[in-house]
Formats: C-alpha cells, sequence, structure tokens
C-alpha cells in the first residue's frame, strides 16, 4: 500500500476516510532486546559518569567474573575489589588499565593485567533526526542497536521517505554495511537503509549495534501534485517509493470530474540546474482505455489536467499552476 500526503487546494473539503488517519508504529525490532555485553571502544574513548565497564585481570576469577559489571557514579569514580575507589571519568580504557594494575602490583600480583571494556556508554549520545516522532539526543544505555534508536524516537512519521543514512566517527571503525564509505575528510563512515526494508525487518544484518555519537537521519518523502480537474487535487507522497505513474496519481485524486480534457494532460517537470519546468504531453484517455505506456512521475513533477472548455495551457497557467501547488494546505492521507 502506498503512504501518501494529501494536500487539498484552498476550498476544497479536507474529509479523509477513517483508514487515513492511522499513524506508522514505531519500528518492531523483532529481535530480543539487547544484552550488556562488551562493545569494542576506541583507544581514545574517555570514560564518563554513568559509563558501565566489564574488568577482568586472569588469575583474579573470584574477583573479577566475566559477568560481574561495574558502573561509573556521577562523581565520575569506581569502586573495584582490593583496588577500592579510583576516579575514572576522564580516562580512557587504556589508561584506567593502568591505574588498576598500579593498584594491584606488589600487594596482590606481581604482574597485574587488567583488560577493561565498555559495556554501557551512558554518557555518549546518539541523535537521531527527520521523520522520527522523537527527534533529537538519545542516551545509549547498554548495547543498542539501529532499530532501537528508532524505537526510542518514536517510530516513523507519516511523512518518511525511503533513506535512513547513518553517520559514524571513523574511531569506532567502519559502518558494517555493504555500502558504507567513508566521507571526503576522513573522519567519518557513511551508509544508508532504505525504509521499506526496515520496516519489514527482513535483514537482521541491517540492525547494525549502534555507537557513541552516531548520526541517523531519516529522510522526508517526497511529493507529486495532480493539478487541474480531478475530483480531488493535491500532492501525494512518493514514499518508500521513486515514482508513482500518472495513473496512479489520477486514482490518488480520486478520479477526474466530468469537464476533464485528458487526452490534453502533461507531465510539469523540474529541468535540471534550472527553476523552469518542462511540458511532456500524456495522453490518460488512452491510458485508461488499456494503450500507450504509462509514464512515471518522479519528486516534484507536476500531473496537470486542463478542462474540456479551456484552451492550450500557455506559460503563464504554468506560472500559475506552480504557485498555486506550493501554496497548498498538508494533510495526512493513506
Amino acid at each position: 500500500m502506498h503512504r501518501t500526503l494529501f494536500i487539498a487546494i484552498p476550498l476544497l473539503s479536507i474529509s479523509v476516510i477513517a483508514t487515513a488517519q492511522q499513524r506508522i508504529e514505531p519500528v518492531d525490532t523483532r529481535q530480543p532486546p539487547a544484552q550488556s555485553t562488551p562493545i569494542t571502544a576506541g583507544s581514545d574513548y574517555v570514560l564518563g559518569p554513568g559509563d558501565q565497564i566489564s574488568i577482568i585481570v586472569p588469575d583474579l576469577d573470584d574477583q573479577f567474573t566475566t559477568d560481574r559489571n561495574f558502573r561509573i557514579d556521577m562523581s565520575g569514580d569506581l569502586s573495584i575489589p582490593l583496588v577500592g575507589r579510583l576516579h575514572a571519568a576522564g580516562l580512557t580504557a587504556p589508561a584506567l588499565e593502568k591505574e588498576i594494575d598500579d593498584g594491584l602490583a606488589g600487594k596482590v600480583l606481581k604482574h597485574p593485567q587488567a583488560v577493561v571494556s565498555v559495556t554501557e556508554f551512558h554518557s555518549q549520545p546518539v541523535s537521531v533526526f527527520g521523520e522520527v516522532n522523537s527527534p533529537g539526543l538519545h542516551q545509549l544505555i547498554g548495547a543498542k542497536n539501529l532499530f532501537d534508536a528508532l524505537s526510542l524516537a518514536g517510530g516513523f512519521t507519516d511523512s518518511v521517505g525511503n533513506t535512513i543514512q547513518i553517520t559514524r566517527k571513523l574511531q569506532w571503525g567502519p559502518i558494517p554495511l555493504p555500502n558504507a564509505h567513508n566521507d571526503p575528510t576522513g573522519e567519518f563512515s557513511i551508509a544508508s537503509l532504505n525504509v521499506r526494508s526496515v520496516l519489514k525487518a527482513s535483514d537482521p544484518g541491517e540492525n547494525i549495534p549502534l555507537m557513541p555519537d552516531d548520526v541517523i537521519s531519516v529522510s522526508r518523502s517526497e511529493v507529486v501534485y495532480a493539478v487541474g480537474s480531478f475530483n480531488k487535487p493535491g500532492g501525494f507522497a512518493l514514499g518508500q517509493n521513486d515514482s508513482l505513474t500518472s495513473l496512479q496519481v489520477v486514482s490518488l485524486a480520486q478520479g477526474l470530474d466530468k469537464t476533464a480534457a485528458p487526452d490534453r494532460a502533461i507531465i510539469l517537470r523540474v529541468v535540471p540546474g534550472s527553476k523552469t519546468r518542462t511540458q511532456i504531453p500524456v495522453n490518460i484517455k488512452q491510458l485508461m482505455a488499456g494503450k500507450g505506456t504509462d509514464l512515471a512521475l518522479q519528486a516534484d513533477d507536476i500531473l496537470f489536467i486542463p478542462n474540456s472548455k479551456g484552451k492550450a495551457i500557455g506559460y503563464r497557467t504554468l506560472e500559475s499552476i506552480v504557485q498555486t501547488t506550493t501554496g497548498m494546505a498538508v494533510y495526512g492521507r493513506f
């Protein structure tokens, strides 16, 4: 089913069928909740209040076990067995390892070799922007993944497009997706996903683990317009589609009115690199009779069907159409 936006011309009825009010629910991960398992942090990651770590010390299995975690308190301190309190905030994991080794050396072990792993990045945010219901910064609590973040952000809005872009600092390594690539500065990894694929949750590999300071951007849907002798002229979102055909737009606009001249329809398309539009003739009458090849409308295209009493469309009329289109009011519709 195509999700669309209906844009009504002023003074037209804006009534919408009941099912039109349905909203997109937050993404269902269809996976068990993420566990607090160690996450590989960059050697320059700075620990902060609220972060949770695991500490493994060979030969001290009783005090430091694989399932025991330590949380840095709001003062930035840790209480460590056989060592006592250490100020961990502001240290990297290697620096904290040295502090622990120094606290154990000579008293418990000759050559301790503590291993510190971060299990919860509480002090580092993930940003979710764009077409989600609660955009903004969200703190990572535990080992979160992409679907968790989208759910925390309230799921997609009605205006969601077809692309999710993820940007990550390369200190965490490249994003584990096939189309990941580095940005021109060489400081970030960038990758994208298709919204429809994420909604289906059919590929577990797309549900990637998140890292501190990841930025998730959800695109807004592009729109095509139906203007002229339609029963419900308006604009319709492409949603997760790259295009809509002329007949699909006619259907979304609830058909033609009695005065329409479908044999003289045109598609108005922006010329790349210009503010002008070119005219593409399309014979809707023939298409409705099962003849000819239906044309696909791209983002920002206008399908115009004149009145049967009107004359051939001219440039002034074109300008009026574009101005009318940009002044339409927006309503949700499915």
